[in-house]
């Protein structure tokens, strides 16, 4: 995920938006003013969240089998449940979620051009300008 951002980064400056790592989303200002129950959210531990501008953020996650299989590695309808629970919770705290399976990381070779051409769709999309994309 880095990986990908910083090539994007370097090629495009620093007027893209902020990739920050392991974020616990119970700390952000503005997710602790707008809700109305007291102490953490359900998953506030994201894997990734990208602040946009207009104050729009995207938290990015990048599952493995614990978001949707029991430790025998058996699926588990239930635990796929509660993770969807808590992502529809988090939009309505105000953020987006994207999900990445684990699948899609075995090799640089193939998520390092899937993930750029993510960012750079996701960019330009939210009208950052990225003059040589295409």
């Amino acid at each position: 995920m880095f990986r990908a951002y910083g090539e994007l980064l370097r090629e495009y400056g620093f007027d893209l938006p902020a990739l920050i790592p392991q974020v616990y989303l119970h700390y952000d200002p503005s997710t602790r003013s707008r809700r109305r129950e007291p102490g953490p959210l359900p998953r506030q531990r994201m894997d990734f969240l990208l602040l946009m501008r207009g104050r729009w953020r995207l938290v990015i996650e990048c599952d493995g089998k614990q978001h949707y299989a029991e430790d025998d590695g058996r699926a588990s309808p239930r635990r796929y449940a509660e993770m969807v629970a808590a992502d529809r919770e988090l939009h309505l705290a105000g953020y987006e979620v994207v999900r990445f399976g684990g699948a899609e990381f075995q090799s640089q070779e193939q998520s390092l051009p899937m993930l750029r051409r993510y960012f750079t769709r996701l960019f330009i999309a939210h009208g950052y300008p990225l003059e040589s994309a295409a």
